[in-house]
């Protein structure tokens, strides 16, 4: 599932080639009919992307695993089958094609959305507060660190990279009760998750958390040594969904309760 930056990069691309213009012509394997309508802006809330239209609507979509949004000339050949094609936008400049996507609804309202309705602060938002966060995380006291970070209710935008880089960088196991920790740790690994996204936000496509040849601490480096104390990095699954961690036993080790 792309990471809240990639969903960024993804909504900024689109608002520059789509504000303003109007839609010639719509596709949908949906019942849905945007002919004629004028493109207001494209952007993102947390992994959601959102196109909004001046006529008030709002199509929202989501990525999940399997889909993106692509941008072509007319007659630029795509680069995925057009039998996965579930939406095209075709304006005067641009055809924006979304592929694979599993996550497809047009609003009269933003709030008709349960998604959107209950999606916590997202990372990116410049307006969002940290401090705002941390009654969140709270709620959530119950939980392993590892998925309350990536649950989107409570803050959005961290997936499965950023989860295992920031608990690697601040040395906090993703097990362990978000109890275990006190306001100034939790606070310290939210600013960590925001500044790398907005590292990431501005830099290329590959996502990287440190300098060197190797892109990433412990993410998707289970069996390879740990690049501080040379311990294999190892990875277990976590939450409902058995999502991938990644993490260092000897350097992230703590003493709290753990859930295994």
């Amino acid at each position: 599932m792309p990471e809240g930056d990639t969903i960024h990069r993804a909504a900024r691309t689109m608002h520059r080639a789509l504000a303003g213009e109007i839609i010639t012509a719509f596709r949908s394997r949906l019942d849905l009919d945007l002919e004629g309508a004028r493109i207001d802006a494209v952007q993102a809330r947390g992994k959601n992307l959102l196109v909004r239209l001046e006529d008030g609507r709002t199509l929202h979509t989501h990525m999940q695993m399997t889909g993106s949004w692509h941008l072509y000339r007319a007659g630029e050949r795509w680069q995925k089958p057009r039998r996965q094609a579930v939406l095209v936008m075709e304006t005067e400049p641009w055809i924006a094609v979304g592929f694979n996507i599993p996550v497809v609804e047009l609003l009269d309202r933003e709030r008709d959305s349960r998604t959107l309705r209950t999606l916590g602060p997202d990372l990116l938002d410049p307006d969002a507060a940290l401090e705002d966060i941390l009654p969140r995380l709270r709620e959530v006291d119950p939980l392993p660190l590892g998925v309350a970070l990536m649950r989107q209710s409570t803050v959005a935008g961290i997936g499965n990279v950023y989860k295992s880089e920031v608990c690697f960088i601040r040395r906090l196991d993703p097990f362990a009760l978000v109890s275990v920790y006190d306001d100034e740790v939790l606070l310290g690994a939210l600013g960590e998750a925001r500044r790398l996204l907005r590292k990431n936000l501005r830099g290329p496509h590959r996502i990287t958390t440190r300098s060197g040849n190797v892109p990433l601490w412990v993410y998707g480096r289970a069996g390879d040594a740990c690049l501080v104390c040379e311990t294999s990095i190892a990875m277990r699954r976590q939450g409902d969904m058995g999502r991938s961690t990644y993490y260092c036993p000897e350097c992230q080790q703590t003493t709290g309760e753990r859930v295994r």
